[in-house]
């Protein structure tokens, strides 16, 4: 008779920690969702200041502004959500393919230190 009472104890104490780790990831998930919004508000400029005025070759490397078959930059920073998407397939707004491709080759090439290498790397987390 005595493991009769084991059970119903061993049964609310499993029920009381069920409820605390669902309380637990209640007060996550918004948390993650807040900053996977910031991220998507983020901006990448092509190229970045220290470039500005230089010009953006096919494969993304920053040439001298007026290089043949080079694109000059946007002269606006490109919004995080647009350049997922190009990474996707899509276009960036206001650009051709070509000039797209362009741009997300250098963005792609976007190395720490670089202005927009931040956001870049934040778009590369998987999200959960």
């Amino acid at each position: 008779m005595g493991d009769e009472n084991k059970t119903p104890k061993a049964s609310r104490r499993a029920l009381m920690l069920g409820a605390a780790s669902a309380s637990a990831i209640v007060s996550i998930r918004p948390a993650l969702a807040q900053t996977s919004a910031s991220v998507l508000h983020c901006e990448i400029p092509v190229p970045d200041g220290g470039r500005a005025g230089s010009y953006i070759a096919p494969d993304g490397s920053v040439v001298p502004a007026g290089t043949q078959g080079a694109f000059p930059g946007p002269g606006t920073p490109f919004k995080a959500q647009d350049v997922k998407n190009a990474l996707n397939g899509g276009t960036l707004p206001g650009a051709s393919y070509e000039q797209s491709r362009a741009y997300t080759n250098y963005i792609r090439r976007l190395q720490s230190g670089t202005s927009g290498f931040t956001c870049f790397a934040s778009l590369q987390m998987p999200r959960g």
